[in-house]
């Protein structure tokens, strides 16, 4: 698929304008990935999702989203099932 312009226009100078037309860069398939590396060690950092009370990882499954409602309350959501 040929690139899409991000914008085009008219670049007046002088006596004589000009159209100029702006494209990006890269491409999607061309785009990297960098990881997060430890500077000592080299390997990879891993991210944990840990309770903020317990200090234990917790399972992908077991976490929801929620909003705060007071500064005491949180109001989760749980999902509906049709």
């Amino acid at each position: 698929m040929a690139p899409r312009g991000n914008w085009k226009g008219f670049l007046p100078l002088s006596l004589v304008t000009c159209p100029v037309a702006l494209y990006p860069a890269t491409s999607e398939p061309e785009k990297i990935s960098l990881n997060q590396l430890n500077r000592k060690t080299g390997h990879r950092i891993k991210y944990a999702k840990v309770d903020a009370d317990a200090g234990e990882e917790v399972d992908s499954e077991d976490i929801v989203k929620g909003y705060k409602v007071d500064t005491d309350r949180i109001m989760a959501q749980t999902p509906q099932v049709v």
